[in-house]
């Protein structure tokens, strides 16, 4: 399974011979699909299977942000208007009506998306909600109750690994304490490591998810020189030693605002800090090969988990 650090995104409905030539010579990670990509369910079905036999790989992760309500890249093809923050609400009145709901709400969307071809969507949101917290979050997160997020982020991550979809847990290690939109520019936390600690790394701790997405936001009491991305010192010391993550580390998009150099460094500076994979979501050729060839290709750790996913999708 030779691979590179690296899922790349393309810029239309169907491949270019530059984007055919990139996912069968160049061997990406995977690749992630936004609403750009998709018109028809005949068109997106043909688009991922032909990135399939391209790729030689039928398990070849195809990636999606299908949240629901402001999150949805498959409006076109079905109504997905149901937030993760009506799901929070629902618990706090009944528990045990709202896990049933919930429950077959993600069975229903892991079906749509495994008969589309989609592997690996990137849900559940475990950012909690704070009072100022950015819109960018708002009702993509379950609630302001950590319990809850966390509650909610475990059924989501079970039901879709029993669907053989790979879920991906965000934006770790919390971004309900930023109060500004990291895809416009760089939020900065001045919250306390005990404060951090005690809420906003709490639902992503014992995570049995096998893929997580970094956040873009300086916590400047940890580290007060790098993004989180960026950070050895959040990756190791607080990612992976105290909230204890054990899979795949993928940084957010290189190409938001929040990252202040040009795209290769940022992608050197993530996978230096200790994110896994890089993710490229603006889909420009020359972009796509810039990255890819500047990539190493995967380590030994994230071969290992990589496989651990296959084993999933089955």
């Amino acid at each position: 399974m030779k691979k590179k650090a690296i899922i790349i995104s393309i810029k239309g409905k169907k491949l270019t011979i530059k984007e055919s030539l990139l996912i069968s010579k160049e061997k990406p990670w995977g690749l992630i699909l936004f609403k750009r990509n998709i018109k028809s369910l005949n068109q997106i079905k043909l688009l991922i299977k032909n990135i399939k036999e391209l790729s030689k790989d039928k398990n070849f992760p195809i990636l999606i942000d299908e949240e629901g309500g402001t999150v949805s890249r498959l409006s076109n093809l079905m109504d997905n208007n149901f937030s993760m923050n009506l799901f929070g609400k629902l618990y706090q009145m009944n528990k045990k009506i709202c896990i049933q709901i919930y429950k077959n709400y993600i069975n229903s969307l892991c079906k749509k998306l495994r008969d589309i071809g989609i592997n690996i969507n990137t849900i559940p949101v475990l950012d909690v909600l704070r009072k100022n917290t950015s819109n960018v979050i708002g009702s993509r997160s379950f609630s302001n109750n950590k319990k809850i997020v966390k509650e909610l982020g475990k059924i989501t991550i079970n039901q879709c690994n029993a669907n053989k979809i790979i879920s991906v847990i965000k934006h770790i290690p919390g971004h309900g304490c930023a109060k500004s939109d990291s895809h416009y520019k760089m939020p900065l936390v001045n919250s306390s490591l005990k404060e951090l600690n005690n809420i906003d790394f709490f639902p992503f701790k014992s995570c049995q998810a096998k893929l997580a997405m970094t956040a873009h936001i300086q916590y400047k009491k940890i580290d007060s020189m790098n993004v989180a991305t960026f950070s050895n010192k959040i990756i190791q010391k607080i990612i992976r030693k105290k909230i204890g993550f054990k899979g795949i580390l993928m940084s957010d998009d290189l190409s938001m605002k929040a990252l202040k150099y040009d795209l290769v460094t940022n992608a050197k500076k993530s996978l230096d800090a200790g994110c896994n994979l890089v993710l490229y979501c603006a889909g420009n050729i020359n972009d796509n090969y810039k990255l890819i060839k500047s990539v190493p290709f995967i380590d030994k750790f994230t071969f290992k988990k990589t496989s651990e996913i296959y084993k999933i999708l089955g």
